[in-house]
């Protein structure tokens, strides 16, 4: 009897506290509840009133109603915790994960009106929006969670991608610089914003970008080979050798930056390094084009066979390559040799196994990653950087043949910054490699073009 008599007086109490909270908030979230309680004091009256002797499952159910749930929604709020807010939350995921979406939102929309500075509703709210590609309402709803919650930096990056994927690249930078002043170790905010920098070919701003990064992250291979792509393009060959370096010695399957390090030093026409370079990338997408470079330095280098069976294996793997064959002089001595089955009118004629390209594009350098998220700007950058090297590798084999050798390796002083190079101030030293060396970002660009109208001529 007096297990009875304490268990109303709980269940009383706690039916009043809910009851004024419905009251205080005018919130029906706690109406469940308080009829959950109202169920459980009811099978409490009949039992005393009727004198019926009560089995076990009613006694859990009536202390589940009527003290468990009250007490449990008590404790919660008394933790700072709007029960209301966590009520919808809950529910708002239980439709999401039958499918529902429409009533997700409206439960997260009533619960946002009746609570502004709910940060979870804001934020599911954002997170379905997204989902559905209303990247505006996205955008706003994220705002809302960071301004309630100032630190949540993964909202505040989520924004900045929204921005980049509408379009508005500078006011993602500009929200990526702050982010990154408030929260100097956020490496995805440090990798975004150098790669948009990339995009907008703002090269040395990019390379400060992911300088700074490196301090938070000494061990990341993508920072290191984003730096080479980036001195790539500054033309400072001897900088991207180093950063291509410390890429390949964090994680050497990644076989990008052994095949840029091969291109660089058979700029230097340092071909045994070169070899051993294009030999550890031959593997993935990679394979094919380093089995051409091999091609290439085995001709320089008098082995007129091996050339002859790197180039017949790479054109076997990649048929389109066939069409860089008839811009490299130094094959002109073995086209006769290439035995796989290819006409030199640039129409291939595959073999009956030969798997043609959906688009039936020349040769293009893919995401070769591996579980490694890059995005499509810096794998362009990628591309670009590749082709950038590949031209300039071009005009200085084309320099070895028309000028003595003095001259080529006091033009490869320029390129590599020697000590004297180092003394010209920048805008000189612009000048000078313009003047003394002869490659500047025009001509290379310009070999680029050369070169795709030659791949594509036979495509069209």
């Amino acid at each position: 009897m007096l297990e009875k008599l304490l268990f109303n007086m709980f269940a009383f109490s706690f039916f009043i506290i809910v009851f004024l909270k419905i009251i205080r908030k005018n919130d029906t979230n706690y109406f469940l509840s308080l009829i959950l309680e109202a169920i459980g004091i009811t099978i409490s009256f009949i039992v005393l009133k009727f004198n019926i002797e009560e089995k076990l499952f009613w006694v859990i159910i009536r202390y589940i109603f009527a003290i468990v749930i009250p007490l449990c929604i008590i404790i919660i709020e008394l933790c700072g915790i709007n029960f209301s807010e966590l009520l919808s939350i809950c529910t708002a995921k239980l439709s999401i994960m039958f499918g529902d979406s429409k009533k997700a939102k409206d439960i997260l929309i009533k619960l946002v009106s009746k609570y502004p500075e709910s940060y979870l509703g804001h934020k599911f709210l954002a997170q379905i929006y997204e989902k559905e590609g209303g990247m505006r309402r996205a955008i706003d709803e994220y705002v809302t969670a960071v301004d309630i919650n100032k630190k949540d930096y993964k909202s505040y990056f989520k924004i900045t991608e929204l921005l980049k994927n509408l379009g508005k690249r500078e006011e993602a930078i500009e929200m990526l610089n702050h982010l990154i002043k408030i929260k100097p170790d956020c490496f995805e905010a440090s990798c975004l914003l150098g790669d948009l920098l990339c995009e907008e070919e703002r090269f040395k701003e990019a390379a400060n970008v992911y300088s700074e990064a490196l301090k938070y992250n000494p061990a990341s291979y993508d920072l290191y080979y984003n730096l080479g792509i980036v001195y790539t393009r500054l033309s400072d060959f001897q900088l991207a050798k180093e950063m291509y370096e410390k890429a390949a010695a964090i994680n050497h399957r990644m076989y990008g930056a052994g095949y840029n390090l091969g291109l660089i030093a058979f700029i230097q026409r340092d071909y045994d390094t070169a070899q051993r370079y294009f030999e550890s990338s031959l593997y993935d997408d990679f394979e094919a084009i380093s089995y051409f470079q091999l091609a290439k330095i085995s001709m320089l280098k008098g082995e007129k066979d091996k050339a002859i069976a790197f180039l017949n294996k790479a054109i076997e793997l990649d048929p389109s390559l066939l069409k860089l064959v008839d811009l490299e002089k130094c094959f002109e001595k073995i086209k006769q040799h290439i035995s796989v089955s290819v006409k030199l009118d640039g129409k291939e004629e595959y073999e009956e196994e030969a798997v043609v390209d959906e688009d039936d594009k020349p040769f293009e350098y893919e995401d070769y990653s591996n579980g490694y998220k890059r995005n499509s700007i810096i794998i362009e950058q990628e591309k670009l950087a590749r082709q950038y090297l590949e031209a300039s590798a071009k005009l200085i084999e084309e320099m070895s043949e028309n000028t003595t050798k003095k001259e080529v390796n006091e033009r490869l002083d320029y390129l590599f910054g020697k000590e004297k190079n180092k003394k010209i101030e920048e805008a000189e030293k612009k000048e000078a490699i313009d003047k003394f060396l002869g490659i500047t970002e025009e001509k290379v660009n310009k070999e680029i073009d050369n070169i795709d109208k030659q791949k594509y001529a036979g495509k069209n």
